[in-house]
């Protein structure tokens, strides 16, 4: 079953994108699969701001919420995403 699945972009991942929200349509996804789609979606020089690539996680650089939630409190980066959910992408590092 494919669910419709919106991604708030917050801060440099705004502005790399162009714009403050994204939406795809995945098969049964995760929080992990989402956060995937969008970094694949990103010029390859840019990815590691999402994922560290040493680590192949994003979780180093985003704070990463579904539904208003902080995804450490649910099941990580496993967490079932269903239709019409949202997740927000907030860069942990901030330019000062």
């Amino acid at each position: 079953m494919s669910v419709t699945v919106k991604v708030r972009l917050l801060g440099v991942f705004r502005r790399f994108y162009g714009k403050s929200q994204l939406s795809f349509r995945l098969r049964q996804p995760t929080v992990g699969d989402v956060v995937r789609r969008v970094g694949k979606s990103l010029p390859a020089d840019t990815r590691r701001l999402l994922i560290d690539p040493e680590l192949d996680d994003p979780r180093p650089n985003a704070l990463i919420l579904l539904n208003g939630k902080e995804i450490s409190v649910l099941k990580g980066l496993e967490t079932k995403v269903r239709e019409g959910d949202e997740v927000t992408l907030i860069p942990v590092a901030h330019g000062g």
